[in-house]
């Protein structure tokens, strides 16, 4: 299916895994870095997780695993309703752990961590506000993903309900991209996703920041 929300045949094409993230919270407008707070969606944010689970709802998932913050199930919740699927939680897809940034603006940490902030936006490791390193998150996200794809049958669709920072990691990792090339996979906007497909060499990434409508990017990972 495109982001139009046409369905195409699923006989032979392989598995796919549907990265989606969380509908848009309050601390996303203001441009607030969460990190693993636990910040609730806003009523756009529930809206925008209704419209999207009727698109991929058409997908006929066959499996939804969903980051254990709230902002995460309850966009999941969504998708669950009108598939009748169970959501399996999984801490090891939350976001990225930001230490001392979690609440503040972008603005803020510029001004208060400029050289640490410029050094994450140029590729470099960096723990953020004393946090995990984006490999770190990674290494605990991207094989939750595959045990799930695992399970799926031979052209089944895995929904994987987390977040920006999270999610472009886990893309990174499962396409076997360079920790320093993954800033080039551009964010996710809320609610939007990202589909990748299982082909003969590995992962391939099928389309990316795929939605309902053009938004801006709002969040964390921006």
């Amino acid at each position: 299916m495109s982001a139009t929300g046409e369905v195409t045949d699923r006989k032979g094409r392989g598995r796919r895994i549907i990265l989606w993230r969380h509908g848009q919270t309050s601390w996303n407008v203001e441009r607030r870095f969460q990190g693993t707070t636990d910040v609730e969606l806003t009523e756009a944010g529930l809206e925008q997780a209704r419209r999207a689970a009727r698109l991929l709802a058409s997908l006929r998932p066959d499996a939804i695993v969903s980051s254990d913050l709230q902002r995460a199930v309850h966009t999941a919740a969504e998708l669950a309703s009108l598939t009748g699927l169970d959501v399996t939680r999984d801490e090891s897809l939350r976001e990225t752990y930001a230490g001392v940034w979690q609440g503040l603006t972008h603005e803020e940490i510029i001004a208060r961590y400029g050289e640490e902030y410029a050094a994450w936006k140029r590729g470099e490791a960096v723990r953020r506000g004393g946090g995990e390193l984006e490999t770190e998150v990674a290494d605990r996200s991207a094989p939750v993903v595959l045990r799930h794809a695992e399970k799926l049958p031979e052209d089944g669709t895995l929904v994987v309900v987390s977040h920006g920072g999270t999610i472009r990691t886990t893309i990174g990792r499962l396409l076997g991209l360079e920790a320093r090339h993954w800033e080039s996979l551009g964010g996710l906007s809320n609610c939007c996703w990202s589909v990748l497909g299982e082909g003969a060499r590995g992962w391939r990434l099928l389309e990316h920041n795929a939605g309902t409508l053009p938004e801006p990017v709002l969040g964390d990972d921006d």
